[in-house]
């Protein structure tokens, strides 16, 4: 089996050697053109070994597709479009990586449109600007709870998939139970020995903070404990440092759960400088579980996302409407996991 030689740049251009075709890829990997193609254009119905075989045999030849005969041969560009919001907050940028690192695996690329504020007009833009784009689908990230309006309005010929909206809306799914994960957090304290739990919560018009605020409630009142009203935050360590300095001032508080680990940051520090100790005086808890948690002074315990998982099924969804797929739209959800560390302790003492 011969090799194609990279071509030499010094060499007249008659002299130099052909760039890699199909064909080449193919008699590489032992496979069939068919099979390079549908690697190409449909990876999830190739075995993984032999897929895996086929890109091998790409890179060995520096192979790279025509764009404009796969278009033509396949009637997809193999670019996928989404549509998100705030990337420099975790969850969204991690989200989107989620989805850039399962659109990779399958060979698909993914172009972006990143919206500075999530309203029906924005989402409405940043679809009609990726279609311009001719990509196969879109993925829009939508954790403002006034984005699902913008869902119901969609062409109804573009395969489209919402990351992490909660109501029912007329396109699939995916998501993280957050909800779940506050009760989960919430249990946890609650079994150390704390009588109550107060929480520092995410802005009012975010799905997932309003999601994380019912199920620390619930998880209250289902417990007899008493409930008081969460301290709205902004996601940042500044909001969760100022609402920090409220409760360090309550001996009464035992336990706080911050609905973002920046928030529960700013917590720690507001809790230090009132010489309030954690957790030898008040427990602390965050969500998302960045990478920093377990360096904080004390390590963090928070609720962990799995932002992979949802890229996965983000991806899977999208890929099943880009078939064809029909009927009601799904709704995958991922549940997220507890991970406890030093941050939260039983509580003191009752003083006489």
């Amino acid at each position: 089996m011969t090799p194609v030689t990279p071509a030499s740049p010094s060499g007249p251009p008659d002299e130099r050697p052909r760039p890699a075709v199909m064909g080449d890829v193919a008699a590489r990997a032992g496979v069939s053109q068919m099979t390079v193609s549908r690697v190409l254009n449909a990876p999830e119905k190739v075995r993984a070994a032999t897929r895996a075989r086929v890109l091998a045999a790409m890179r060995e030849l520096d192979y790279r597709p025509n764009s404009a005969a796969r278009v033509l041969a396949s009637g997809r560009s193999g670019v996928l479009g989404v549509v998100s919001f705030d990337t420099t907050l975790y969850g969204p940028a991690s989200t989107l990586y989620g989805i850039e690192v399962a659109a990779r695996a399958a060979g698909y690329g993914v172009t972006i449109a990143s919206l500075g504020l999530l309203t029906r007009h924005s989402i409405e833009e940043g679809v009609e600007r990726l279609r311009g784009q001719s990509v196969d689908g879109i993925i829009i990230i939508a954790p403002h709870a006034s984005a699902a309006g913008s869902l119901r309005g969609l062409p109804p010929d573009l395969p489209v998939v919402a990351v992490g909206v909660h109501e029912p809306v007329p396109v699939p799914v995916a998501t993280v139970d957050h909800r779940a994960g506050a009760v989960r957090v919430t249990r946890h304290l609650l079994s150390l020995g704390h009588r109550t739990v107060h929480h520092i919560s995410g802005p009012a018009d975010w799905v997932d903070s309003t999601a994380r605020v019912d199920g620390w409630r619930a998880t209250l009142e289902s417990a007899g404990c008493a409930v008081h009203e969460p301290l709205a935050g902004d996601w940042s360590a500044r909001s969760g440092y100022e609402q920090g300095r409220r409760l360090a001032l309550d001996p009464r508080v035992t336990a706080v759960f911050a609905a973002n680990d920046p928030m529960a940051l700013g917590l720690l520090r507001a809790l230090r400088e009132a010489g309030r100790r954690v957790p030898e005086d008040v427990s602390v808890a965050g969500f998302d579980d960045i990478p920093e948690a377990p360096y904080l002074a004390p390590p963090l315990t928070s609720v962990r996302q799995p932002f992979d998982a949802v890229g996965r099924e983000a991806f899977r969804l999208l890929l099943d409407r880009v078939d064809g797929a029909d009927g009601p739209p799904p709704r995958r959800v991922v549940e997220p996991e507890l991970v406890v560390r030093e941050s939260t302790a039983a509580p003191p003492p009752a003083r006489p």
